[in-house]
Order: C-alpha cells, then sequence, then structure tokens
C-alpha cells in the first residue's frame, strides 16, 4: 500500500496545485472520492492554499456501495429501497458505518 499512498500523493499534490490556481477561493468547493478518499483530500487541500480546508470533502461511495448491498441482502430488500445510508471514516479499518438515519421505504431501519 505504501507505493499506491506515494503515487496518490503525487497525483493529489498536483491536483491540489492546479485547483489552487484556478479556484475562486471560497466559493470553490472540492469532493475527493478516490480511496483512501479522506487522505487524498488532506494532500490536495495542503497543496491548494487559497481553498479552506472545510471546503474540501472526501467520498468513500465504493465502500457506501459494498455497505448498503450487504444491509440490503442482509434485510432481503431491493437495494434501490434503501436510503440515506452513510459510511463514516477513511477506507480502512476505522470506517464506521451508520444506519441511524438509513430508510428502507422511507422507513427509519434503527
Amino acid at each position: 500500500r505504501k507505493d499506491l499512498l506515494l503515487k496518490n500523493a503525487e497525483v493529489f499534490k498536483s491536483q491540489g496545485e492546479a485547483l489552487g490556481k484556478v479556484s475562486k477561493g471560497g466559493n470553490t468547493r472540492i469532493l475527493v472520492v478516490g480511496n483512501p478518499a479522506n487522505t487524498n483530500a488532506w494532500i490536495a487541500s495542503k497543496y491548494a492554499p487559497s481553498i479552506p480546508v472545510e471546503n474540501f470533502a472526501a467520498m468513500t461511495r465504493l465502500d457506501e456501495n459494498r455497505g448498503a448491498s450487504m444491509l440490503s441482502q442482509k434485510l432481503n430488500v431491493p437495494l434501490s429501497n434503501i436510503d440515506r445510508f452513510v459510511i463514516w471514516g477513511n477506507h480502512s479499518a476505522t470506517q464506521f458505518p451508520d444506519i441511524n438515519h438509513a430508510t428502507i421505504d422511507g422507513k427509519l431501519i434503527s
């Protein structure tokens, strides 16, 4: 994984620098999807100082999709009926699936 982190660091450094050059500062919002999303968002933010750090967000969409699919199978409901399921944390053992606000057909699961 170290080699992947180093490669990602190069990519998100250059992306951060490019975003910093063309951004509108506080009006710019950045959503990072590539895993490890939190780490990549942090790297990009360090190289785009003109964009407030709070304007960077990380989305672990693949993990969220996997979690929702597992929930769908466990509860024997179509995946399309599940909403508001979310994964918190980075793409690692620290992530946490949160079903506290998740719904099936508009009704809370928990």
